[in-house]
C-alpha cells in the first residue's frame, strides 16, 4: 500500500482569484501556538507574487500565472509540523507562500541533518514523473507556514498548456544533477571556513534584513548542527569557524539570530571577490 504524504494538521484552502479572501490582521503580534493547525488563507496578491518569484514560472504573464494558480491548492501548517517526510512517494510540488521551513535528510547513522532552509518563492517537493520516486528530504515548518501545492496530474496539464514551464522543468532537473556533482566537489575541496562563509552569504541573500551600518540580520533559530548539515561539516568545526568570524568582527550571533557585519570580508573568507 502506498503511504500518503504527511499532511497531518494541514488545512486545505482553495480561493478563486476573482473573489476577495478574508485574511487575519497583519497587526497580529502573538504567534500562533505550535501545532494549532489553523487555516492560513492565502490571498490572490500573495499567490501571484510568490508564483512570479519562482524561477519555474518566471516571466509568465499574469493570465498565465492565474491559470497555473487555479491548478494549485493552498495548505497551512503550524510550527513544528511536517509537510512531508523523506522516503514517502513524491506526489506533489510545493511553492512556499508564507513562513519558513527546513529541509533535512537522514544520515546513515539515523540522524537528520538540515540541508536547506526554505523561504517564500522557493519550489520544493518532487514528482515521480520528473524522475524522483520518493521525497529525498523531510520538510518541517519553522513558523506558521503556507504553501501552494500541485499534484502530478495537474502539473502535467500545466506543462501541456504552458510549454515554457515544461522546458524549464527539464532544465531544472538537469541543473539539480549538476548542482549535486558540484556540491560534492566543493565539499571535498573547499575548507570548512569557505563553506560556512558561502552558506551564510546565501542565507543573508535569502533571509537577511538590512540593519543600521550596513549589517544584515538573519533572524532564524539556526543551530551549529544545522550549519554543519548545510556545509557538509561537523558542529565542532562550524563552532570554531563561527567563533573566529566573531573575533574578527565579521559576524555576531545569538541563540536565534546571526548578523553579518561585514559582507565583503565574509565574501573574502568564502573565496569570492568583494
Amino acid at each position: 500500500m502506498i503511504k500518503a504524504p504527511n499532511t497531518a494538521g494541514a488545512q486545505e484552502v482553495r480561493a478563486p482569484i476573482n473573489r476577495p479572501v478574508k485574511v487575519a490582521s497583519t497587526r497580529r503580534r502573538t504567534p500562533l501556538r505550535s501545532n494549532c493547525a489553523e487555516p492560513h488563507e492565502c490571498p490572490a496578491p500573495v499567490r501571484m507574487r510568490v508564483l512570479s518569484r519562482t524561477p519555474l514560472f518566471a516571466d509568465l504573464s499574469r493570465d498565465e500565472l492565474v491559470d497555473i494558480d487555479e491548478h494549485m491548492i493552498s495548505l497551512a501548517w503550524a510550527e513544528g509540523e511536517l509537510l512531508y517526510s523523506a522516503g514517502e512517494p513524491s506526489q506533489h510540488l510545493f511553492v512556499m507562500a508564507a513562513g519558513w521551513a527546513k529541509a533535512s535528510r537522514p544520515t546513515t547513522e539515523g540522524k537528520d541533518v538540515v540541508v536547506d532552509l526554505l523561504a517564500p518563492g522557493d519550489l520544493f517537493g518532487g514528482l515521480q514523473s520528473l524522475g524522483q520516486p520518493t521525497y529525498p528530504e523531510t520538510v518541517e515548518a519553522m513558523s506558521t507556514t503556507c504553501a501552494l501545492r500541485i499534484d502530478g496530474t495537474a502539473f502535467r496539464d500545466v506543462m501541456k498548456q504552458h510549454p515554457d514551464v515544461a522546458l524549464r522543468a527539464l532544465d531544472d532537473t538537469a541543473a539539480l544533477l549538476t548542482q549535486a556533482r558540484t556540491g560534492l566537489t566543493q565539499q571535498s575541496t573547499a575548507t570548512v571556513a569557505e563553506r560556512v562563509a558561502t552558506t551564510l552569504l546565501r542565507l543573508v541573500d535569502k533571509f537577511g534584513h538590512e540593519r543600521a551600518g550596513g549589517a544584515s540580520l538573519i533572524q532564524l533559530p539556526l543551530s551549529r548542527a544545522d550549519l554543519a548539515g548545510m556545509t557538509g561539516s561537523t558542529p565542532e568545526s562550524v563552532s570554531r569557524v563561527m567563533s573566529q568570524l566573531r573575533k574578527d568582527g565579521i559576524i555576531e550571533s545569538g541563540r536565534r539570530w546571526t548578523s553579518v557585519l561585514d559582507r565583503n570580508r565574509l565574501a573574502a573568507v568564502g573565496g569570492e571577490n568583494a
